[in-house]
């Protein structure tokens, strides 16, 4: 980066964080390794499978129901699972790049 050019608000304050993160002893962040971007991918794709199969019950079953009830309890049920899978995801992930 050029030291001549003023710097932006963002960056400066990225610097101050950097600099609080070396005082209290946190690592800096590691570019993941190709190993790791492979498992990665491979964690994302199996989880947007597992979401699209998701999706295609929920449609299946949401056109078989009329009652508002049951609509909304299979919905909620639906939003449950998503988030389920989600947290799924974020795990291993973190995992993975070894949080």
């Amino acid at each position: 980066m050029n030291d001549d050019k003023p710097k932006s608000a963002v960056e400066l304050a990225m610097e101050r964080m950097r600099k609080k993160d070396a005082d209290s002893g946190v690592a800096a962040e590691r570019p993941p390794t190709d190993e790791q971007k492979a498992a990665i991918a491979e964690a994302r794709s199996l989880h947007a499978s597992k979401v699209a199969e998701l999706e295609i019950l929920q449609r299946s079953k949401m056109a078989d129901l009329f009652d508002p009830a049951e609509r909304t309890q299979v919905e909620e049920a639906y939003r449950r699972d998503l988030l389920r899978l989600h947290e799924e995801l974020e795990r291993k992930i973190g995992k993975i790049r070894g949080r």
